[in-house]
């Protein structure tokens, strides 16, 4: 789960993170009140979950509360990337004499928490990784042994940060990040810019921070911050329903059990030249209902021309999964979408006995993967 720009500042303030002083507004006249509560000049910033805020002209410096007015006018309602603007962060501006990059993330590669600092905040990390790659300090940390007060050290002094008092104030942020990353159980706390003020002083002045959903039920302070206006409808609903979905550009629906097998389904019809609409997963132990549920999300998608069912049978049943499917063409409208299915594992002769005596025209059984997809993408068109 994203967190909005103010909501990672709030973690970032509980743990001892040093951020500068702000106030959420809806309207532009709570931007005014806003700026008068905070005296003398201050950044709009748009609360967006997306990048690129700054180029598309969502973040602009006021010089009091008149022009925060007027600048929170021009940027509620921008659309940036896709996102329309309905907060406001009004923020203490801050002079800045240098920008950092400072986050921690969780390297899948290597099943760790990974540091990443560079002098060069204010940009994309990505553009520093590939113009300036050592620039870039890494450092992996060992989970069962925990973050150490010499590997931040090591850090910092690999990022090539000299200044002394610059390097006591980051060694503390980097203690307190790694803190803000396990006690939320976070998958990515990203600080760009990390700046140093002309007194000296390091801070926070952004904030990009990620949580596992799968660890909110422990988080319920930090669940009750999901923005579901926010969010897209279809995923929404699909959380609704209990469905594991992520919608994609394509137009052949996926519908696999088991997150291995749905990503395997997304890479093979790419890989045949096809373009997945959706990751959906089943689940280990999917029902008849679950099918139905399933079929409700990816439909609901005007992209999807074709479905792909790539059900390999362990614990799910393929009978079970057809009579899903048959469920489903009863209760739904399903005429206008061709469905290839391809049952294999725990009753899979059973499940396709009853999809061949169901005899339904828009039912196209395969025997393998490779063959399911390819038909999918021909009949997707």
């Amino acid at each position: 789960m994203d967190l909005y720009e103010y909501q990672g500042k709030e973690l970032f303030r509980r743990f001892g993170i040093p951020v500068s002083e702000g106030r959420l507004a809806l309207t532009p006249d709570e931007a005014r009140l806003a700026a008068e509560g905070l005296a003398g000049p201050v950044v709009v910033k748009a609360q967006v979950l997306t990048g690129g805020r700054g180029k598309a002209g969502g973040v602009k410096l006021a010089e009091g509360a008149k022009d925060a007015e007027e600048k929170a006018r021009a940027i509620l309602g921008l659309d940036i990337n896709g996102h329309v603007v309905h907060k406001l962060w009004i923020e203490r501006a801050s002079e800045i004499a240098k920008e950092y990059y400072l986050s921690i993330t969780f390297d899948r590669g290597v099943k760790r928490p990974l540091f990443m600092l560079t002098k060069q905040g204010g940009v994309d990390i990505e553009e520093v990784a590939a113009t300036s790659p050592d620039a870039l300090a890494r450092l992996h940390v060992d989970a069962l042994e925990g973050y150490q007060p010499y590997q931040g050290r090591r850090l910092v002094y690999a990022a090539g940060i000299d200044d002394p008092d610059e390097q006591k104030q980051i060694l503390q942020i980097v203690g307190r990040l790694y803190g803000a990353f396990v006690g939320c159980d976070a998958m990515l706390c990203e600080i760009n810019p990390l700046i140093v003020t002309p007194d000296g002083e390091v801070k926070a002045l952004d904030s990009k921070f990620t949580v596992d959903d799968n660890a909110l039920y422990k988080h319920p302070d930090i669940a009750a911050m999901r923005d579901t206006a926010a969010a897209d409808p279809l995923e929404t609903f699909a959380r609704e329903k209990g469905v594991t979905y992520v919608k994609l550009d394509g137009n052949v629906g996926i519908l696999g059990n088991g997150a291995g097998l749905a990503m395997s389904t997304v890479d093979v019809v790419a890989h045949v030249g096809g373009r997945p609409a959706n990751f959906c997963d089943l689940g280990g132990g999917g029902s008849a209902q679950g099918v139905v549920d399933a079929l409700e999300v990816i439909t609901r998608d005007t992209q999807v021309r074709a479905i792909f069912f790539n059900i390999f049978g362990g614990i799910t049943r393929c009978d079970e999964v057809a009579r899903g499917i048959l469920q489903a063409l009863d209760e739904m409208d399903m005429s206008s979408y061709p469905l290839v299915v391809r049952l294999d594992g725990t009753n899979a002769e059973e499940g396709r006995r009853l999809l061949a005596e169901a005899a339904r025209p828009n039912v196209h059984p395969e025997a393998t993967m490779l063959d399911g997809a390819r038909r999918a993408v021909e009949l997707a068109g």
